[in-house]
């Protein structure tokens, strides 16, 4: 009996031993079979070109209808919706975002006496007016905001302004409800900049816009002149 029992502790050992031999294989990592790590790699931001049609129109709607019909003619000429705006002031002033892929292309267009009969049909009332742009930066905002405001200004020497824009800080004009969304160059004229912002506080906005401590810090970057400032919503 006592023979048997030393024969059963002894397999049951060997089947321990067995067992953590082969535990202990599965946790030591070997070069033929490396643990994959996944990397979560961000888009790389590339500029794009963009022309701004900004005029008036008698009826959104109407315009709208005639705008959609004449979506094959743009984009013959290389040119694709990205986004409408309707002043906050005036819903019928409308402004026109759309990408550029050929710039010749594009001026030809705007150029084309057929885009001023279609926009005379569609109840267009003002003067076009025409604006073509390199997009330097860009964040996508919230879908929630609706609400833009593009500060169209110039500058002594671009490098110098974003210099001071970049030191007053995303997180600064987030408490103000300016929320970054683009950074724009004039294709004419590079010193011609317009930064579009998403509004999370319209009041919030406008005050910031106002305040003097504001109008120093362009000052002091060298902004020249008055800025231009829209308040709009976005339509699509």
């Amino acid at each position: 009996m006592k023979a048997i029992l030393t024969m059963f502790t002894a397999i049951l050992a060997i089947s321990f031993t067995s067992c953590k031999k082969e535990s202990d294989k599965e946790k030591v990592p070997t070069e033929s079979s490396p643990e994959k790590v996944a990397v979560k790699q961000e888009p790389v931001f590339e500029p794009f070109k963009v022309m701004v049609i900004t005029h008036t129109v008698k009826d959104f709607d109407t315009w709208k209808k005639a705008f959609d019909e004449h979506e094959s003619v743009r984009t013959a000429s290389g040119l694709t919706l990205r986004a409408l705006g309707r002043d906050m002031d005036n819903p019928n002033k409308i402004y026109v975002f759309l990408n550029i892929q050929d710039l010749q292309k594009a001026k030809d267009f705007a150029a084309n006496p057929e885009l001023k009969d279609r926009m005379k049909k569609g109840g267009v009332t003002s003067t076009p007016d025409f604006r073509y742009a390199d997009v330097i930066r860009f964040e996508e905002s919230p879908a929630t905001l609706k609400g833009r405001v593009r500060v169209g200004h110039k500058v002594k020497d671009f490098d110098a302004w974003l210099k001071a824009y970049d030191a007053e800080g995303k997180e600064t004009r987030m408490d103000h409800g300016l929320v970054d969304r683009a950074i724009s160059r004039s294709i004419d004229d590079p010193n011609m900049v317009y930064v579009t912002f998403a509004i999370s506080d319209l009041d919030k906005a406008k005050a910031r816009l106002e305040d003097p401590a504001l109008k120093k810090i362009m000052t002091d970057a060298g902004v020249i002149g008055k800025p231009e400032i829209t308040f709009y919503n976005a339509v699509e």
